[in-house]
């Protein structure tokens, strides 16, 4: 059986790691095994991340909402449910926008769900 000499290959799959840890610090960057680790739990993290970070803003725009709502004299779930007995339907990414874009708008969303 002939020889085969695997040099290129195996230096393709490290380069390709390599250039995912760009930035690393030590040995994250420099050897493959702790390069290819650090990798891998970078990934799961970004995953993470991507999850939180539609979490994260949810409890921003309600923050931004009750904020408004209390300026206003009713409390945030009080809104929520007027919204709800009203059939208005918009979500809170459209009314934290609201507030903080088109006040006026906001005022008149909230007279119809305290309605």
């Amino acid at each position: 059986m002939a020889r085969v000499k695997r040099g290129t290959i195996s230096r393709q799959r490290h380069k390709k790691i390599f250039e995912l840890n760009k930035g690393y610090r030590m040995t994250r960057r420099r050897l493959i095994k702790v390069a290819s680790e650090s990798a891998l739990h970078a990934g799961e993290y970004a995953f993470a991340g991507r999850k939180n970070k539609k979490r994260d803003l949810r409890r921003l725009f309600i923050t931004r909402i009750n904020g408004a709502c209390e300026n206003l004299g009713l409390s945030y779930s009080q809104f929520i449910a007027g919204l709800k007995k009203a059939k208005i339907t918009l979500d809170r990414k459209i009314l934290a926008e609201l507030v903080s874009s088109d006040f006026e708008t906001f005022k008149k969303v909230v007279e119809k769900a305290r309605a």
